[in-house]
């Protein structure tokens, strides 16, 4: 049994660009489409599993009357008949169709257990279903679909129906974040966008009459050329200016500029108004729409407002001053008889917080470590310097904007040695024997010692245990994990680490990073499979984690093809962002063991990894840089020989 929840969609900027951009593949001087689009908190819940038929149940409140549960034989022709029929399930069946044909699927039963999307409101209620369906087929089939293939899957399917939806409708595919859609003619890009401070929307349903056919159907006549002023103003509307607005709107969202957005929301009402409407006066009028967004008490609650999906008289949006505004507004309209939502899209944590574990005893590296810790170990590094492992690490982090370290100790004990290395001021006979350069370089060193924190793990119960020591340190936010034993290199301007915590921005899903491996060597670290989320194979939404996996049965089920087509084999790189659902997990994982006076268990960071992948997903991301590990004799010889050679 798989659970999942795919919400309704909200365009924010940028309706009907999706089709007209699709015109380029008719006439190229059309501009490409731009809209920024999120998933909104309400949506569809629901279980699925492997059945011998298409199945869709409900146990939810049936918030729209009439509910019946549908049953049919997975055969195509009956399927197809059922999405041709403008029944209740005929979106399923039409997504139903499209997976049987092309991907000889069985059945699958979907029951769902809440729905709290309106429909007919402008929220895309008939595309959340349909990525609903085509998402349960992709899971339970292992068909390894990204988020993109099934958007797609979901869009050519409720096109089997009467439905005339357009391409950013299934944008609920990406969750209850804002993407940014653009549409060149078949090519459609989507990129998740940063959002600096909270924004506190409003959508409501006006209640009205609009035929959203007939918008479609006039607008359409403008295309693929424009025949006269009026026709060519709707291209300009759709085109030019609405990239225009769509890349302002983009930067006021990443740097907060609240009040901006607000107004620019009015600014793309007003162009809309005036290019746009004059092809379908009689649905674009839009006479409650514009009392709506005219009304003086909402104004005062506002930055600004502007129409839903087609426009008309069918849903507005507002973008609420603050969360008591936002609140106020909705319990307005519902007293005006408009039912209302709340969206609140709150900014992505950005990663301030890192760990590093160093409490191991390197018996690998015995006898050495007998006297020096391993994260002390020198290493000769390009520059000339000769530096120890954690020096290395920590100056890393410090590039890539972290403000505090927490150092996972192995005892109390062992503080002392980096309170000597990192806060205690050389004496000032040692500190004339160096050169203008290695003075300098010693407050950095001293600098770097403010940012330090401490915690113990006193029992030793694995490598998740330790991380869990951190948990209070990481209070609640993403923090950035990476390996006390394994250094690294970047091959751009950008550390791995900055790489990391920037995907981690336009995800805001935990997130690994990946490094190729040969097949020969799996067995030696921890790989993962998935499908790519971007054409560059560099972005990869994980579905399998396997620890230290035997070389047969890594070539059978983890292998994923690069851009060349050729297979690879993606292992941890070693720096990870631990979202706070893997605190809770570890936390979960721990009082288990100790539940069942289990002490010999190792707490394992993987299995908790993957646990929180099954219920909020993964992203593996290639960085752009190398690993070089120092954990074994072979490997530190290595490292010692690599690290100090210049990079290309």
């Amino acid at each position: 049994m798989i659970k999942l929840f795919v919400p309704g969609r909200l365009c924010l900027f940028g309706e009907h660009t999706d089709w007209a951009g699709h015109y380029r593949t008719m006439n190229a001087d059309i501009a490409p489409g731009a809209a920024i689009v999120t998933g909104i908190e309400q949506g569809i819940y629901a279980e699925v599993e492997k059945s011998s038929i298409f199945e869709v149940q409900s146990t939810a409140n049936d918030m729209y009357g009439g509910w019946r549960d549908f049953a049919c034989r997975m055969d195509e022709q009956e399927l197809k008949r059922i999405a041709r029929s403008g029944d209740f399930f005929c979106y399923c069946a039409g997504v139903a169709s499209y997976m049987l044909e092309w991907y000889k699927v069985g059945g699958v039963r979907i029951k769902i257990t809440e729905m709290t999307l309106p429909m007919k409101s402008g929220l895309s209620s008939s595309a959340a279903i349909c990525v609903l369906v085509a998402r349960a087929f992709n899971l339970i089939y292992n068909l390894n679909l990204n988020t993109l293939g099934e958007m797609n899957i979901a869009y050519v399917g409720e096109l089997r129906t009467s439905s005339r939806c357009g391409r950013l409708d299934q944008a609920c595919a990406f969750g209850v974040k804002p993407n940014l859609m653009t549409f060149d003619g078949d090519e459609i890009e989507v990129q998740a966008l940063n959002v600096k401070k909270a924004l506190h929307w409003v959508f409501a349903d006006l209640c009205g009459e609009k035929d959203t056919i007939k918008i479609l159907a006039d607008l359409n006549k403008a295309y693929p050329f424009a025949s006269n002023e009026q026709e060519r103003l709707e291209h300009e509307a759709l085109g030019a200016k609405n990239q225009e607005i769509v890349s302002r709107a983009v930067r006021y969202m990443a740097e907060g500029e609240v009040e901006a957005l607000g107004r620019l929301m009015t600014e793309a009402e007003e162009l809309f108004d005036r290019q746009v409407a004059p092809m379908c006066p009689e649905e674009l009028t839009s006479p409650k729409l514009k009392a709506v967004l005219a009304d003086e008490h909402i104004r005062q609650l506002t930055y600004g407002g502007k129409g839903v999906g087609s426009h008309g008289d069918g849903s507005v949006q507002f973008l609420a001053r603050d969360a008591e505004s936002q609140q106020q507004l909705i319990d307005y309209l519902i007293s005006k008889g408009m039912p209302a939502y709340s969206l609140t899209i709150q900014p992505v944590h950005t990663v301030r917080r890192a760990i590093i574990p160093v409490a191991g005893f390197g018996t690998r590296l015995y006898p050495a470590t007998r006297g020096l810790k391993k994260d002390f170990f020198p290493i000769p590094c390009a520059d000339g310097m000769v530096r120890p492992v954690i020096l290395i690490l920590l100056e890393e982090l410090v590039k890539s904007g972290i403000e505090e370290i927490c150092l996972v100790l192995g005892s109390e004990e062992e503080r002392q040695l980096y309170a000597d290395f990192f806060e205690r001021p050389l004496s000032q006979e040692h500190l004339r024997k160096l050169n203008a350069e290695s003075q300098e370089y010693e407050n950095r060193i001293l600098d770097i010692g403010k940012r330090l924190h401490y915690v113990y793990q006193k029992e030793k119960r694995g490598f998740g245990h330790a991380v869990y020591q951190a948990a209070q340190f990481a209070h609640g936010e993403p923090v950035l994990l990476m390996l006390g034993d394994t250094l690294y290199r970047s091959t751009s301007n950008k550390p791995c680490a900055l790489q990391l915590i920037e995907a981690y921005e336009r995800y805001n899903q935990l997130m690994v990073g990946l490094y190729p491996v040969e097949l020969s060597t799996v067995s030696h670290f921890g790989i993962m499979s998935g499908v790519w989320e971007d054409k560059d194979c560099n972005e990869m939404s994980v579905t399998t984690l396997y620890e230290k996996p035997k070389a047969s049965y890594a070539e059978e089920f983890l292998g994923v093809r690069g851009k060349t087509g050729e297979k690879e084999y993606c292992s941890v790189f070693g720096q990870y962002i631990l979202t706070p659902d893997v605190f809770l997990q570890l936390e979960a994982d721990i009082r288990k063991a100790d539940e069942e006076h289990d002490l010999v268990r190792e707490i394992e960071l993987t299995s908790a990894l993957d646990a929180v992948r099954q219920q909020t997903g993964m992203m593996g991301i290639r960085l752009q840089g190398e690993r070089f590990d120092m954990g074994n004799p072979a490997a530190l010889v290595e490292t010692v020989a690599q690290f100090s050679r210049t990079k290309d």
